[in-house]
């Protein structure tokens, strides 16, 4: 990685001292609506949102969170997730940001290896955080999961409650203004064992915010309905960000429902929409409203279908954690091409490759690689992991994507594969190594190779082929008495990965083989072998 000196455009600035010039100039204006599943929904303008994170800041500082400290932030979607956000960075704390879904052992992992102080939480996962996360100070819990009252024994008291967090505004600390300190760890699933943590900066975000405002033409007059997590980076900065830089509003829910969206969109009069293909495809199953104020969605792939169903045009777009914001990004006024994200963003240099480094000509696939500025429009590194920092730029300083694209001859680029070992579930990005070491922990399991299974709703699905140790010199017979149990082992396997793994990382099926077929007699296992075998089953 090339890290080489800068003049920020953000010099002076952090997102505190954002958060405070929208105060100023959009003060009655709302930027934050909350929007349950159950009950009234309640907003916050801009003044009212400044002051509140400021309280908070306050009262984080008080129990002890310095500058550079750093505290998990383990929610569904809900208005303390954004104020802590806001807080932490107004304190000049990190905050890691984890997915809710994210199983005891993970959230261990977490919180050791980001060495976070204390933790922000909800009812119904606060057990966890505590039975898990055991070397925090302090941990805080809402009053609320996802808008929905918790049950009278997970209800939180005393200094437990988030609302003790709160002190006086006046007292909060002043925003240093230093683009370049850390504001966030994201941990995400690489073709590795274990999640790497995402450092963003400051400037980071503020770049993440101009950028993708730019590039969704938002104004003060839109309002971005968000539905995806907001530890993504998509709600993350796509949405809240972009909406933040624009003075617009966001208008958040628990979580996406197909069933909740419309109703939502509908009386907030909501304008834009940041979704993946497994959102539309579950929507397709809600009647589209007579009218509504949609004026744009971001699809990550471009369908027309799409498109005529939902009368709603569309922006493609890619991006990942490290990229900050849209790499790749469409343009509702240019011409479209189905299953097309859109053009290289200006704001990027990109290149598409061969095997051998050459760029691609026109109609070629080749892998996807990106240069920017560490720490600015690039992620400033992976947390206390210099090696696979350093692994992840070439020579020439580009960002490895690991991502195959085509480039099309009118210039518009199209995904096509991953180059790296990468699932994609429902949006999310699941790691095969990472189920792999789960496995293949497990008593019984002499190898395991995990695929993914297309799937109409998720993308695909992982699928875990399964060596038992001594299934090979048993054999597989029913009778054979020393042939492994089988139905024990998957019950074995499903309880470790329920244990240990997010739901949406979990095997949908476990296959047992006599042997993984191997590439060329070698000991590297073929996975395009046992991708073909699943297709082969399906008519694919």
């Amino acid at each position: 990685m090339r890290d080489e000196p800068y003049v920020s455009p953000y010099a002076g600035l952090d997102l505190a001292s954002l958060l405070l010039k929208r105060a100023e100039s959009h003060g009655q204006r709302n930027f934050l609506t909350w929007a349950p599943f159950e009950g009234t929904a309640k907003s916050w303008t801009y003044a009212a949102f400044a002051d509140d994170a400021a309280r908070l800041a306050d009262g984080l500082a008080r129990r002890g969170v310095r500058p550079g400290d750093r505290v998990m932030i383990n929610l569904e979607n809900a208005p303390e997730y954004l104020l802590a956000w806001h807080a932490l960075a107004r304190i000049g704390a990190v905050a890691v940001a984890t997915n809710a879904r994210a199983s005891g052992e993970e959230l261990a992992y977490f919180a050791d290896h980001a060495g976070v102080a204390a933790a922000i939480t909800q009812p119904a996962l606060a057990a966890r955080v505590r039975d898990f996360c055991t070397g925090l100070d302090w941990l805080a819990v809402t009053a609320h999961d996802g808008g929905v009252e918790p049950r009278d024994a997970d209800r939180p008291s005393g200094d437990e409650r988030f609302e003790a967090l709160f002190g006086d505004a006046a007292k909060a600390p002043a925003p240093a203004g230093d683009g370049r300190r850390p504001l966030a760890v994201h941990y995400t699933s690489g073709s590795t064992a274990r999640p790497k943590g995402v450092v963003w900066t400051h400037d980071n975000v503020l770049w993440g915010g101009q950028v993708s405002a730019n590039h969704e033409r938002l104004t003060e007059a839109d309002r971005h309905l968000v539905t995806l997590p907001l530890f993504h980076v998509v709600s993350g900065i796509y949405s809240t960000m972009a909406s933040l830089w624009a003075g617009a509003e966001v208008v958040l829910q628990p979580r996406f429902s197909a069933r909740n969206f419309w109703p939502a969109a509908v009386a907030h009069r909501c304008t834009w929409a940041s979704l993946v293909p497994f959102c539309s495809e579950a929507l397709r199953r809600e009647p589209v409203p007579e009218r509504h104020w949609f004026r744009n969605w971001g699809h990550a792939v471009l369908d027309s279908s799409v498109e005529a169903h939902f009368r709603v045009p569309l922006l493609g777009w890619w991006g990942m954690t490290e990229i900050i914001t849209q790499g790749i990004v469409g343009d509702p006024g240019l011409p479209k091409r189905d299953g097309a994200i859109g053009r290289p963003a200006p704001e990027y240099r990109l290149a598409v490759l061969r095997d051998d480094g050459s760029p691609v000509e026109p109609g070629e696939t080749g892998e996807l690689r990106i240069l920017g500025t560490p720490g600015l429009s690039l992620f400033r590194e992976y947390l206390d992991n210099p090696a696979a920092t350093a692994e992840s730029f070439d020579e020439r300083g580009y960002f490895i994507t690991g991502d195959l694209v085509t480039l099309h001859e009118d210039g518009l680029i199209g995904f096509a594969d991953r180059a790296k070992d990468m699932l994609k579930v429902g949006g999310e990005n699941v790691s095969p190594a990472e189920l792999e070491r789960v496995i293949g922990q497990i008593d019984g399991v002499a190898e395991v190779a995990v695929v993914g299974k297309a799937d109409a709703l998720r993308d695909e699905v992982p699928v875990a082929f399964v060596v038992p140790e001594g299934l090979s010199e048993a054999g597989s017979e029913a009778g054979s008495e020393d042939a492994p149990d089988l139905a024990a082992l998957t019950s074995a396997i499903e309880r470790r990965c329920m244990a240990a793994l997010a739901d949406f990382k979990q095997p949908r099926e476990i296959r047992f083989l006599d042997d993984l077929p191997r590439t060329g007699g070698i000991a590297k296992v073929s996975k395009p072998d046992l991708r073909r075998m699943i297709e082969a089953e399906s008519g694919g």
